[in-house]
């Protein structure tokens, strides 16, 4: 069993309708973004609640697909191409629990 965590980057978004100026959150992974990873909200919590449950189909998906090993590639090329040793993607071998604050 793997863990894998993702940095997650929350942005304050705007209507497609310039005459709605609440505020709207997007969230989003950006190393898992193009595979469905990004959702949005009213509020921040809205956001990152969304995304995770985006995020738990996209990897219930994977695995119903036998496409598991598609985490694994994308860990690797966020290795291979990172700046600075993989800080947005983190692996462990066993299972944690994230706490957001």
């Amino acid at each position: 069993m793997k863990t894998y965590t993702f940095e997650v980057v929350i942005e304050e978004d705007e209507w497609l309708d310039e005459r709605i100026k609440d505020p709207v959150w997007r969230a989003y992974i950006p190393e898992l973004e193009h595979q469905g990873a990004s959702s949005w909200g009213y509020t921040q919590k809205e956001a990152l609640k969304n995304l995770q449950d985006a995020v738990d189909l996209l990897i219930e998906s994977l695995l119903a697909h036998g496409e598991e090993h598609l985490l694994e590639s994308i860990v690797q090329h966020e290795r291979e191409c990172a700046s600075e040793p993989c800080s947005r993607i983190q692996v462990s071998d066993v299972p944690l629990i994230a706490i957001t604050v």
